[in-house]
């Protein structure tokens, strides 16, 4: 199973982490886990490559770690907010294999 945490401040998405593997399918034929995967990644890249924001980030296999400070949080929250609520849609449709923690 693939837990998605996001990290919050009031009504601001600070930040996120991934870890796990979703275990839907064998490894490179899983499209729950490439679908979190490239989601996770495409926001990564978004925010630090397009909006230009400092972010700290840890990579390892099956796990992900983004974290923003409260000014460049603000800038970043469509793409956040977008993140999460497609994490959200996929949990709904693949419970069993995606859990979503909302960490206050």
């Amino acid at each position: 199973m693939t837990e998605v945490i996001f990290f919050t401040e009031g009504d601001l998405i600070t930040g996120f982490s991934l870890s796990g593997h979703t275990g839907f399918a064998e490894e490179g034929s899983d499209i729950v886990c490439a679908s979190v995967s490239s989601a996770a990644y495409m926001t990564a890249n978004t925010i630090t490559d397009v909006l230009c924001l400092n972010a700290k980030i840890e990579v390892d296999d099956g796990y992900m770690y983004l974290m923003l400070n409260s000014k460049d949080s603000l800038e970043a929250q469509t793409i956040l907010k977008g993140f999460r609520n497609h994490i959200t849609q996929l949990c709904s449709e693949y419970g069993k294999y995606i859990k979503v923690i909302i960490r206050r």
